[in-house]
């Protein structure tokens, strides 16, 4: 993209500007991999809506963030020490590095479908840096990223893997992140796509939850995909039809395949307008029961285990069902990282203390106070099936799966949450909407029994950050708190809103400064 033409549309944006032509046709296809690698090579800023741009620019720094907290934990460190610091020359090393820091806290950004932050703005951010890329481009590969990993993500949502370890996620977003940051033609997306499902990697529970194996839950899968485009781009070739194939992607990956998502609505209907922005490190649905613990801080003020009877928290299905998950795994501070930052009763606990949940506190000493493991003891998970039924009527994390399949869904649905949750959701029907008012409502409720007898209780249907009409209205502003409360610069996060302005050089000193102060 010329200067001029740069400044053009960063003038554009900066007014409140939207693209009014109709989307990009794509090229003749008979494979979603190739509809999707046409549009997704050719996609310039200026197909892009503002708001779009604007949310990509929050994900940035919010998963720069995530990084700089990653890197502060003790085995982030170590991941250093084996890999080297993500500032490192070679944008390969640097993008996988970047890609490991930023997840295994769970302080990661996610959307439907995937956690999509971990690859879609790692890689980016590597290729940016090394390529020397306004900021404009940069963000654009951003947005790219994200379409193709959360439209690949959702093609086998309805599936034995979701979340974190729905790994694959990351082979999508390394690969076209990377690419557009290349400016490679569609061909080599093509290719490059399909070799690097040609093996997707399928991560072990075990090791998941019982090791720091979570480490590399999006490592491998980034570093996968650098091979992938090296060899593309040498001119190996991948199968076009990887992913519906009945010897392909989704014959394994997907218990109920949903192969028309992966390029439904491109140009028209963008995935980048789900995200939701971790506020909190930890797994599905402790956001909002510690959004609520804090709350209820602020009431009670600093409390001691002594001062409680019970601590109930009220919970969708899918909260539960992580939580059921890690339970046998957490055994006080010794518990392995992986299966607590799945863990509600100790995040719960612990702003129930402090008032406030932080990445420090999976860490000696705050890990290790025996007031907090002693008030964790005392929390209660129960199931609200209203909450259940709003989770699935929202867009993230599967409800907009569970529409696309429609009655396809049901046997999934069983398998999921029993024959009650098919007769709670009822009757599915499929909505054919935009993401433009898309939400997450991954709620919960905690109520406080204390010994005096008095009962403090409060809810929260949309965790804050998550998707929906508030952080649509303020993402900036929440990003930018996240950031600071890392430890990044203020002047990082005072200039992200000029990010799409910002020359070559200004990106590169921009990033510079997020990770070297």
């Amino acid at each position: 993209m010329t200067a001029v033409l740069a400044e053009s549309v960063a003038r554009a944006l900066c007014e409140g500007w939207e693209p009014t032509r109709p989307a990009r046709s794509p090229a003749p296809t008979d494979t979603s991999l190739r509809e999707l690698s046409h549009w997704a090579a050719t996609l310039r800023p200026e197909d892009v809506p503002c708001r779009v741009l604007k949310l990509a620019a929050s994900q940035v720094l919010s998963q720069i963030a995530s990084i700089r907290a990653g890197l502060e934990h003790p085995l982030g460190r170590r991941l250093v020490a084996a890999f080297g610091h993500p500032m490192q020359r070679d944008p390969r090393g640097a993008a996988g590095v970047f890609a490991a820091l930023g997840s295994w806290l769970n302080l990661d950004d996610t959307a439907y479908a995937g956690h999509l932050s971990n690859s879609t703005v790692a890689v980016p951010l590597a290729f940016a840096y090394a390529r020397q890329l306004d900021g404009l481009s940069f963000l654009t590969a951003v947005v790219a990223a994200n379409e193709c990993a959360a439209r690949i993500t959702a093609s086998a949502t309805l599936g034995p893997l979701r979340g974190q370890s729905a790994v694959h996620t990351h082979l999508a977003g390394a690969v076209a992140g990377r690419l557009h940051c290349d400016r490679a033609p569609a061909d080599q997306w093509e290719n490059a796509f399909g070799l690097a499902f040609a093996m997707p990697n399928w991560p072990l529970m075990r090791a998941f939850l019982a090791s720091d194996a979570r480490l590399f839950n999006t490592f491998t899968p980034v570093r996968t995909a650098m091979d992938a485009c090296d060899a593309a781009a040498a001119g190996l070739r991948g199968a076009p039809d990887i992913i519906e194939h009945p010897d392909g992607f989704l014959a394994r990956f997907a218990t109920v395949p949903l192969p028309q998502a992966v390029a439904k609505g491109l140009g028209s209907r963008w995935h980048t307008d789900t995200l939701s922005f971790k506020m909190h490190p930890g797994g599905p649905g402790i956001d909002a029961a510690v959004d609520c613990a804090a709350e209820i801080h602020k009431e009670l003020g600093p409390i001691r285990p002594d001062d409680v009877t019970e601590i109930v928290v009220e919970a969708s299905l899918y909260t539960l069902f992580a939580g059921e998950r890690a339970a046998p795994y957490v055994n006080g501070p010794s518990s392995p990282l992986g299966a607590l930052v799945l863990d509600v009763p100790y995040p719960v606990a612990t702003t129930l203390l402090t008032g406030d949940f932080s990445v420090d506190d999976f860490s000696p000493p705050h890990l290790d106070d025996p007031a907090r493991w002693s008030l964790a003891s005392r929390v209660r998970l129960e199931h609200d099936t209203r909450m259940t039924r709003e989770l699935f009527l929202s867009d993230a994390p599967f409800g907009e799966a569970v529409r696309e399949a429609g009655p396809l869904a049901v046997p999934w649905l069983r398998g999921f949450g029993g024959e009650e949750l098919v007769e709670l959701l009822g009757p599915i029907e499929a909505a054919g909407r935009d993401f433009s008012r898309s939400t997450k409502a991954t709620g919960a409720r905690v109520t406080v029994r204390l010994a005096d007898g008095r009962t403090v209780s409060r809810s929260r249907l949309i965790p804050v950050g998550a998707a929906g009409p508030d952080t649509r209205s303020r993402h900036s502003e929440l990003v930018q708190e996240k950031f600071l409360s890392a430890g990044g610069p203020r002047q990082v996060a005072d200039t992200v809103g000029r990010l799409h302005r910002m020359r070559p050089r200004g990106v590169r000193r921009w990033i510079e400064a997020a990770f070297l102060d």
